[in-house]
């Protein structure tokens, strides 16, 4: 384990794509601090912080398995990059849905889809939806379905998962990864539709 602390970014980074897992917890002890502390700085909200961190780590996680990481070097500065981009996209996000539109009128909450109770079609359509991913969830590996069971609705973050479980964040992120992969696939091979029309 001494042997993870002393190698670069890269090499860890190398060893982790190979399948030691250690090494991403490595990188992981490494930078933490810093990009939390970078994300808190310009979003000001601990719990929001949390979460865009998790998503963080949760995409390089994904970039690196997949083979795509290829800033030799500059890991530190590419994980707070990704960190940066997630968190446009959240103030984004937010810009769109506080956005009220009318050609006559520069405010109309009257005429927003968010202020108007949904149809009895669309809750139908919501509660197939709903029951289906439950459905879905029960097909999962234990290990995967109890991560997604107490992300999604216990509302636990990755750290609380990962002490609760006794497991390295690194593994309770996997575990999420692969459970979403899995329901994705299997609705596309049971040609399930999991969103609104």
């Amino acid at each position: 384990m001494d042997i993870l602390k002393v190698m670069t970014d890269e090499d860890l980074v190398v060893s982790y794509s190979n399948g030691n897992n250690s090494a991403f917890d490595q990188l992981l002890t490494r930078h933490k601090t810093n990009v939390y502390n970078y994300i808190f700085f310009i979003v000001k909200n601990r719990e929001l912080a949390e979460d865009i961190f998790q998503e963080t780590f949760i995409k390089a996680i994904v970039t690196i398995k997949q083979g795509r990481y290829v800033e030799t070097g500059k890991f530190r500065a590419w994980i707070t990059r990704i960190a940066h981009n997630l968190i446009i996209d959240h103030f984004r996000q937010e810009k769109n849905e506080n956005t009220f539109s009318n050609d006559e009128m520069p405010l109309d909450i009257l005429n927003n889809q968010a202020y108007s109770d949904d149809t009895i079609e669309d809750v139908i359509v919501k509660d197939q939806i709903f029951s289906d991913i439950r459905k879905l969830i029960e097909y999962l590996p234990d290990n995967q379905k109890e991560v997604l069971k107490m992300r999604y609705y216990q509302d636990l973050s990755f750290k609380e998962i990962a002490d609760i479980t006794g497991v390295s964040i690194n593994t309770a992120l996997g575990r999420m990864r692969y459970a979403v992969l899995n329901i994705r696939k299997m609705a596309e091979e049971n040609q399930v539709v999991l969103t609104m029309m």
